[in-house]
């Protein structure tokens, strides 16, 4: 292959991989294997100059600082849309829009209100050649080098029928696991963290200095067309099917509906689905489908006559905070929690909220008995979005970070590098505690019946000292624990015994070892595939397996350097543990397939059935997209299983995957 051939392999795929991450959220390789083809891409360019282009990936890092944006005048007025809150407003709007075009019925794509920055588009002749702002709708600012950044932005348009001209509106924005990664790096350098996703990627466009935007981790969805020469579309759906096939990142999430009854299903089902959606939203969009039902029904000032926003209710709550403590983590990490008068927001009934460490704590100014608006962050996690200064009396009282270990009064210090404080004492109580609650979890050791308080007793009593310990307790210790019965206990027991035959995967991720999650486990268990050679292995070995930078691989080493920890394992080892290693698979059922589960599966659980697929040879994916081959729809099947049937995917009962099991 000759080296013009390389490059050109490696901006397809880079480009391939950018759409899988940034649009489909269906990345299929990680982070560490993406960087070594943009690496290999820019030492080839390097040594060939000649074979750089405009919208090579490499040419994403910025470039020289604007004094100021320029002012674009759109073609076409970018438009605001109106909003509705319940059912009798959208009524109202849905009555109007049938009287107005004599229809019974409306038929109406949806989509998820992106809570973002509007920007538009132009490409001539299928090149990227101006982008912009929204501005006031008529005259927005030219951010164009600062969009060539992002990633799933296509510099060249492909497929059949490329207009000449093609105005494209559309939102950035900040997926929530980028803003929350992020977010901790800043947190990490010492850093003021975002305050929302939103007010991150709208900043973070509007930088002089492209260079910064680069650094962002921003992503865009375009869901609406401007001025148009050399196509036309006689429904919105065609519309976004062909900004698809011209390699424009449009959200899969969307839906075609008739009526009240159709959108009000899908509002519902989005409401339902907000929280599980990799980014930010704030309601549901209702367009008219067809293109010439949009010209009669026309517009009024800023906002369409034919469009609307059907909000959600809102996530920010305000409630009174009461206490404010410090939880001690299974690291000796101490956490600022809040203790809050209980209000319901996000779906959930929150009391606490996380105030993240002693940093975020400061900026944020919280104390003990302030009004305070609280949310779910990523709709997850409760935290304290800001204090409400407007209503303090002079009572509240400001928090006294702790300089000793609450638990254990042990010291408490910060590292030099970070944020975060530590309990140094790591037979604390709570440390162990946590460290026992983490090696009993689903996805670690499975140990069922061994909880939170569980645990915080067993400590209390003394009953162990290490994870190992638990494999040393029997019938007479456990029913002398308070609410302990005998049944009970034997459960446990049993329990603790099953989990003796494991796979290395989990047993890895069941000892904790810092910055070692789920998935750097089981490129772990791949490659050592036994507990002794992953014990002995060096800094180097360790910086071989996939996704293990030098960072984690000191802390992996660090971890078994120290005498406690390869003494437990050690202990577990002799206690009965066998940590098989992963099986090697040739082929099998679903060898090169791509599945996705959706549903309650009632013969095993999801992670069973992820584990079965694997040992299979197949990959299973969190969203339905072209590239699936099959969809296992378990009862109460949602979205996923509707649009498997609009793309055609093959869909499994419950009872047709079993089979294919064997």
């Amino acid at each position: 292959m000759t080296p013009a051939e390389r490059a050109a392999e490696l901006r397809r795929e880079l480009a391939y991989h950018n759409h899988r991450y940034y649009t489909l959220d269906a990345p299929e390789v990680s982070d560490a294997a993406y960087d070594a083809l943009m690496r290999e891409l820019v030492q080839l360019e390097a040594a060939f100059p000649q074979l750089v282009t405009p919208d090579s990936p490499t040419q994403r890092v910025g470039g020289a600082v604007l004094e100021k944006f320029e002012k674009v005048t759109h073609r076409q007025q970018m438009l605001s849309l109106g909003n509705v809150f319940d059912d009798a407003e959208f009524t109202e709007f849905d009555e109007r829009l049938r009287k107005a075009t004599g229809l019974e019925a409306v038929q109406y794509v949806c989509e998820p209100k992106m809570d973002g920055l509007a920007i538009e588009l132009v490409y001539e002749n299928g090149r990227f050649v101006q982008g912009s702002t929204r501005g006031d709708g008529v005259i927005g600012e030219d951010v164009t080098e600062n969009l060539k950044t992002l990633k799933n932005l296509p510099l060249t348009l492909s497929g059949e029928g490329v207009p000449k001209l093609l105005e494209v509106r559309g939102e950035v924005f900040i997926r929530k696991a980028d803003f929350k990664r992020m977010n901790d790096a800043l947190l990490a350098r010492g850093e003021e963290p975002f305050v929302n996703p939103r007010n991150s990627a709208a900043g973070s466009l509007r930088q002089l200095d492209s260079r910064v935007t680069a650094s962002r981790p921003l992503s865009i969805y375009l869901y609406e067309v401007g001025v148009v020469e050399g196509a036309s579309f006689d429904t919105h759906t065609q519309k976004l099917a062909a900004l698809e096939a011209f390699g424009l990142p449009v959200n899969p999430r969307r839906s075609l509906v008739t009526g009240f009854d159709g959108v009000k299903g899908a509002w519902s089902a989005l409401l339902a689905e907000r929280h599980a959606l990799p980014y930010e939203i704030d309601g549901l969009v209702v367009k008219v489908d067809r293109t010439e039902l949009r010209a009669r029904l026309g517009q009024v000032s800023k906002t369409p006559r034919w469009a609307v926003a059907w909000k959600f209710p809102p996530e920010e709550l305000e409630t009174k905070v009461r206490k404010i403590l410090v939880q001690v983590g299974r690291t000796g990490a101490i956490t600022p929690l809040a203790e809050l008068e209980p209000v319901f927001v996000g779906g959930v009934t929150v009391s606490r909220a996380t105030l993240h460490n002693e940093d975020e704590l400061r900026r944020k100014d919280v104390r003990e008995g302030d009004w305070v608006f609280v949310r779910r962050a990523g709709d997850v996690i409760p935290e304290i979005v800001k204090v409400i200064t407007t209503k303090r009396t002079g009572a509240e009282v400001p928090f006294v970070f702790p300089t000793t270990c609450p638990v254990c009064q042990a010291p408490v210090k910060k590292a030099d590098d970070g944020a975060i404080a530590r309990c140094t004492n790591r037979a604390c109580p709570a440390q162990l505690a946590g460290r026992l609650r983490h090696f009993a979890t689903r996805t670690a050791m499975d140990i069922d019946g061994l909880g939170e308080k569980l645990c915080e007793a067993m400590v209390e009593r003394a009953l162990v000292t290490s994870v190992a310990d638990l494999y040393r307790l029997d019938l007479k210790t456990l029913t002398g624990l308070e609410r302990m019965g005998e049944k009970s206990a034997q459960n446990l027991l049993d329990a603790i015994a099953r989990s003796k035959q494991t796979t290395l995967r989990r047993f890895v991720y069941a000892l904790g070892i810092p910055d070692v999650g789920e998935a750097t486990a089981k490129a772990l268990a791949e490659h050592f595939r036994e507990v002794p050679a992953l014990m002995a292995a060096s800094f180097d070995d360790l910086q071989r397996v996939k996704d293990i930078g030098p960072e984690m691989a000191a802390s992996i080493r660090g971890f078994f350097d120290e005498p406690d920890n390869r003494a437990m394992v050690e202990q577990l080892l002799s206690a009965g543990v066998t940590p098989a290693p992963p099986e090697i698979v040739a082929t099998g059922t679903f060898t090169g397939k791509t599945v996705v589960l959706t549903g309650t599966l009632t013969g095993m659980t999801r992670d069973e059935a992820k584990e079965a697929i694997e040992k299979r040879g197949g990959k299973v994916s969190g969203s339905v997209s072209k590239k699936t081959d099959f969809l296992v729809a378990g009862e109460e099947a949602g979205s996923k299983l509707t649009k498997a049937q609009e793309l055609g995917v093959k869909v499994l009962t419950e009872a047709e995957f079993a089979a294919l099991l064997g």
